[in-house]
């Protein structure tokens, strides 16, 4: 039995040695790597914030404190240390525990926080909230990782830095980090404030000199110790800090707990918001993670603990982008490509190494990414932004106003679109199809295969006048599957018997509606399967093939609500197609954690279940009774 299962709550900590407490920084350290060596999972992160976590939750009191982390996906310590060690090995899988805090799994998660650089803003209102409250709590805000490099969270050190009641401690995790080395003017003065030691160094030089001095070396050292924090200011800039009227504390390496203990206990006391800067190693304790460098095992699949080695896993959608950018940008010189701290993750590492002066890394700054994007394309250029779906949320506006408005040719790249699964409700890019529809002059295409994305990319940075969007799954791709006709701009994949079903498939969703056409033939129905390529604008010649079917199907891995077959549906009415019309997408509503087949599975997305759907709705058509047909949602 180990240390770890004695540990119910975060308060059985304060009960232990510091021999024991170092042993149990290792026992962690051991599940961390063997847990997510077979599950996978944000492993680099966590081995970085073992001895860190473990002094927030000796020193605050949790969950009546509350600890708030920052990214989200540095919380599988707390979770161990907050009754959860015993669910550990179910990490992301379905029916186990989140990859993310979750309140549903325990008290002590109170923020759902998988999207980056928001905690300060969570934190702010908790502590006002307690103060007005008259409530004595504190609030720890953990931010690091890359998130201090979001916009967001400097407007909310923008207002913390004026609630002065605050009983606010924010711990800024500086692993010099996010997914890859962090990007921009702050990062160089945290940097700074890492590497300069001089002051430290002067001091106990002088201390060491003028103690030898009998009678006034003492005396002297003292008056010159006071002098510490001028000197301080002098020599390392945390007046970045200080200058917004944040007591600042650090730097402090984050792998000494007692040290960090110190620290937190020292802020704890200070009445007011305070930050206590940690210098931390990203995979610290695991020698193939340390040694990683492309972004220290920031979230390896499964893998082999004793050398690192990552199980294959064949090529996936972001390689084929990966490749066709690279060719893109070959044949272009106006081509500029953009990133928000993932430039592996979305497959612009190999544009950057071939082009370094056409690649942007902005950190996690999404808002930031659209408008400089707009602001390229003005001076010229075609920018391509690569991001994943569910980031691109967080800078609708930007897309609407910034490049929408001024008809600016930028494309978007959506890598994992639709259902990805494994990292719960906030990663699932289910929302773009929907929110997208609304962005006048927009242009979204859905490749079903790699020789379609590569051949939509093309197309999209031939636009200049108005955004594009290219938007494919997680995972690997179908084999290629060529059209047998054309319908307008759409693929035609398959014509078989009369005229009895059109079954309009989005993306990644041809695969499937193949199957359905197979299913369906086999019992005599008639289907001919359309892919859109490009599904915005809905393209007039399905309009008119849609008047030519008895029933109209559309299938798409995006929320139901506003989506592909929504607009379908709408464009049909306007133009006077009276064919029944049958929706499928993704339920509207957030999807727990699970593998992307099961999920789709459970929204009857599947093939069996498709084919069973519309085998009902044609008998309903053919014996009249349309007014059955109501979207499935």
């Amino acid at each position: 039995m180990g240390l770890l299962d004695s540990i119910a709550t975060p308060r059985d900590l304060r009960g232990l040695s510091d021999d024991q407490l170092s042993d149990l920084a290792a026992e962690i350290r051991d599940v961390l790597i063997s847990t997510c060596a077979r599950t996978g999972g944000h492993l680099g992160p966590n081995l970085g914030v073992v001895e860190l976590t473990l002094a927030v939750h000796r020193v605050f009191d949790s969950p009546r404190d509350r600890v708030v982390l920052d990214t989200g996906h540095q919380s599988y310590v707390h979770k161990l240390v907050t009754g959860r060690a015993d669910q550990f090995s179910t990490l992301r899988q379905e029916g186990g525990l989140s990859g993310y805090p979750s309140q549903t799994e325990s008290e002590h998660d109170i923020v759902e926080n998988s999207h980056a650089s928001t905690s300060l803003s969570y934190a702010d209102g908790l502590a006002k909230a307690y103060a007005i409250r008259g409530e004595d709590r504190h609030v720890v805000a953990v931010i690091g990782d890359g998130a201090l490099t979001g916009g967001m969270a400097w407007e909310a050190l923008n207002n913390i830095a004026i609630a002065r009641d605050s009983k606010l401690v924010i711990v800024v995790n500086d692993n010099e980090r996010s997914y890859t080395p962090t990007i921009g003017g702050l990062a160089t003065a945290l940097t700074r404030l890492r590497t300069n030691p001089r002051y430290e160094q002067v001091l106990d030089l002088v201390k060491k000199r003028l103690n030898q001095v009998p009678g006034v070396g003492g005396a002297a050292y003292d008056t010159l110790h006071a002098m510490k924090k001028g000197m301080k200011d002098a020599l390392a800039p945390q007046g970045l800090f200080e200058d917004l009227g944040l007591k600042y504390v650090g730097p402090v390496d984050g792998h000494d707990r007692a040290a960090m203990e110190e620290v937190l206990t020292q802020a704890k006391k200070f009445g007011g918001p305070v930050i206590v800067h940690a210098i931390t190693r990203k995979g610290f304790g695991y020698d193939p993670a340390e040694r990683h460098e492309a972004d220290q095992f920031h979230a390896p699949g499964p893998f082999d603990v004793q050398n690192g080695a990552e199980k294959p896993k064949g090529r996936i959608w972001t390689d084929h982008f990966s490749d066709a950018v690279v060719r893109l940008g070959e044949r272009r010189q106006d081509v500029v490509a953009l990133t928000a701290a993932m430039m592996h993750p979305v497959g612009l590492d190999e544009f950057q190494r071939r082009f370094p002066g056409r690649t942007f890394d902005v950190g996690i700054a999404e808002q930031h990414a659209v408008t400089s994007a707009a602001g390229l394309a003005m001076g010229g250029l075609h920018p391509v932004f690569a991001v994943y779906a569910t980031f691109l949320n967080r800078a609708f506006d930007q897309v609407l106003m910034d490049v929408a408005l001024h008809k600016c040719g930028v494309t978007f790249v959506l890598d994992r679109s639709g259902v990805t699964g494994d990292d719960g409700a906030s990663h699932n890019g289910m929302w773009d199809m929907s929110i997208l529809q609304v962005v006048p002059g927009l242009r979204l295409a859905a490749p079903r295969d790699a020789a379609r994305l590569a051949e939509l990319l093309d197309e999209a940075v031939l636009v200049d006048d108005a955004p594009t969007v290219v938007r494919f799954p997680k995972g690997p791709p179908p084999e290629d599957m060529e059209a047998v006709g054309r319908m307008g701009g759409a693929d035609v994949m398959v014509r078989e018997g009369e005229k009895d079903v059109l079954l309009v498939a989005v993306g990644s969703m041809v695969s499937t509606a193949l199957e359905v056409a197979d299913r369906l033939v086999a019992q005599g129905i008639g289907v001919t399967v359309v892919d859109p390529r490009w599904v915005k604008p809905v393209d007039p010649a399905v309009v008119e093939a849609a008047r030519e079917h008895r029933l109209v199907v559309s299938v798409e891995d995006n929320g139901i609500v506003g989506g592909c077959g929504s607009v379908l549906l709408q464009t049909l009415n306007a133009e006077g197609v009276t064919t029944p019309v049958r929706l499928h997408g993704i339920p509207q509503e957030f999807l727990e954690h699970a593998k992307r087949p099961v999920i789709l599975t459970r929204a009857g997305l599947d093939a069996q279940s498709l084919a069973r759907s519309i085998v009902e709705d044609v008998s309903a058509v053919q014996h009249g009774h349309d007014e059955a047909l109501t979207p499935n949602a």
